[in-house]
């Protein structure tokens, strides 16, 4: 302890509480959760130093009763230590009545010790520290009671004591007012973006481009093109014979005013298909990664937590190539429809949830990937959807009736353009975002951290030392009447 403090103490937790035990579930003892009644309090349940009624279950009274060494009091203090570990709340009297499970340690003090400051206290560096020596166990990490009893404290004055937490409430109130006004920036930045997609395949985006070059191909000429350029290509009658019946299709669900020079044209008549990803499993090491639905991100390929394959049957078929437009055709209602675009930045094949579409050159894949991921293809994409009981799909046939805003392909590449250097801009603008977050965090453990060295209120020389305060509560532990101790009632049959 730093000699300037003298009329603080390190203390282990133990000495300073009447109590440190823990919950049972009530499922183990035979016992049920009802749908009202009691608090019952888990992890999850612990938000900000407070227990979140929205999250927690419930008991009856009955239950309650049982448990009777886990019902909890006011001002106890609740300490994760299986799970996630750290997380600390006070009990509240509008709490009450309420119960817990073995994963919260219960911390019940000495009346004579300040429960905000020793909340404090288990949220700072000092106890991280501990819990990441101590945290054990196969799969889930946890503590026992005896680790969280000898967590050292740093005890002050207990009117240095509340002086602290006042100082830290109120700078937390500062830091917290700063984490309001951050906290639009992500929903602003999703408009915006959106905003931008709209604009762009309304051709607002690019009307003054349309002014200064006025010879470019109208959608419907280059259509022509493409249609003839297919036909000829066509190796058998029965490929021409579908072309034609394509390019018969008359478009019917864009209904947003466009260009004059635009035409709303249905992606199987400039695709020339749309593949399945393969189904064979994929293994956890091979020579190349398969990408899957959880990979597309943002428009774009996350890299992270890949499958691979080594199969050469399924490489030759599968093989992506730079510009390949991937759509998800099966996950959640909200997500279902996620476009990304695969540059190349390594070998890959694709999974079976996820669409490759092989689009003409006539149809840019940057234009062609910001389109499917704007409102307006989520839109189509929850229209034609179908529903099964956690997922939704979206099958070939569908996605070719996908009717794009189409454009001559020097105008899409101008969109594209555009569009990306506004996501720079927006992407630039989340960066900040998540650093200023990140420096709030930081800021507020500093806070922490300056208060348990004894430098962020002064010291007062009037004040009673930590070291009566802990003789004094040695005293009321020696005079204490002993509870008798009661057998655990049986859950009734």
């Amino acid at each position: 302890m730093n000699t300037r403090l003298k009329a603080w103490e390190l203390v282990q937790l133990q000495d300073l509480s009447h109590r440190i035990t823990k919950g049972t579930t009530p499922t183990s003892l035979g016992l049920s959760f009802t749908d009202e009644g009691i608090l019952f309090v888990k992890v999850e349940s612990l938000r900000e130093g407070r227990i979140n009624k929205d999250l927690c279950a419930f008991i009856d009274e009955d239950a309650h009763q049982v448990l009777e060494r886990s019902q909890l009091q006011e001002n106890d203090i609740l300490f994760s230590i299986a799970g996630t570990l750290g997380r600390v709340a006070i009990v509240q009297k509008e709490d009450l009545p309420a119960n817990t499970n073995q994963a919260l340690a219960i911390i019940r003090l000495a009346k004579s010790i300040n429960p905000e400051y020793i909340s404090l206290a288990l949220s700072s560096r000092v106890i991280e520290e501990s819990i990441r020596q101590g945290g054990r166990g196969v799969g889930l990490r946890n503590l026992n009671l005896q680790q969280v009893s000898e967590f050292t404290i740093p005890l002050p004055p207990l009117n240095e004591q509340k002086r602290i937490v006042a100082k830290i409430e109120e700078l937390r109130s500062k830091t917290q007012k700063a984490r309001e006004a951050l906290e639009v920036i992500p929903e602003l930045c999703d408009r915006f973006r959106q905003s931008v997609l709209a604009a762009a395949f309304r051709g607002d985006l690019t009307a003054d481009w349309r002014e200064q070059n006025p010879d470019v191909e109208p959608a419907s000429v280059l259509l022509e093109r493409i249609k003839r350029k297919r036909l000829l290509e066509a190796k058998t009658e029965k490929q021409k014979q579908v072309l034609l019946e394509a390019y018969a299709y008359e478009e019917e669900y864009g209904d947003e005013v466009i260009p004059e020079e635009w035409q709303y044209i249905a992606l199987d008549k400039l695709c020339y298909s749309f593949q399945y990803g393969t189904s064979a499993k994929s293994l956890s090491d091979g020579s190349i990664p398969v990408l899957r639905m959880g990979n597309l991100q943002n428009g774009e390929i996350d890299w992270d937590n890949l499958v691979y394959t080594s199969n050469e049957d399924e490489i030759s078929k599968y093989s992506l190539n730079p510009g390949d437009v991937l759509f998800n055709r099966t996950n959640s209602p909200e997500l279902v429809g996620k476009t990304s675009i695969y540059r190349g930045e390594r070998p890959a094949i694709f999974a079976g949830y996820l669409i490759r579409i092989n689009n003409s050159s006539e149809l840019d894949s940057e234009y062609l990937n910001y389109c499917l991921n704007s409102n307006y293809a989520k839109d189509y994409c929850w229209q034609v959807k179908t529903d099964g009981v956690s997922q939704s799909n979206i099958n070939a046939q569908k996605l070719a009736k996908f009717e794009i805003p189409f454009c001559s392909i020097e105008e899409q590449r101008e969109i594209a353009k555009q569009i990306k250097g506004v996501l720079q801009i927006i992407s630039r603008i989340q960066q900040k975002y998540q650093s200023m977050e990140s420096y709030l965090a930081s800021l507020d453990r500093a806070i922490l951290a300056k208060a348990f060295r004894g430098e962020l209120v002064e010291q007062d020389p009037t004040d009673e030392p930590a070291s009566v305060l802990l003789e004094r509560i040695r005293t009321e532990r020696a005079t204490a009447t002993p509870k008798p101790s009661k057998t655990r009632k049986k859950a009734k049959a």
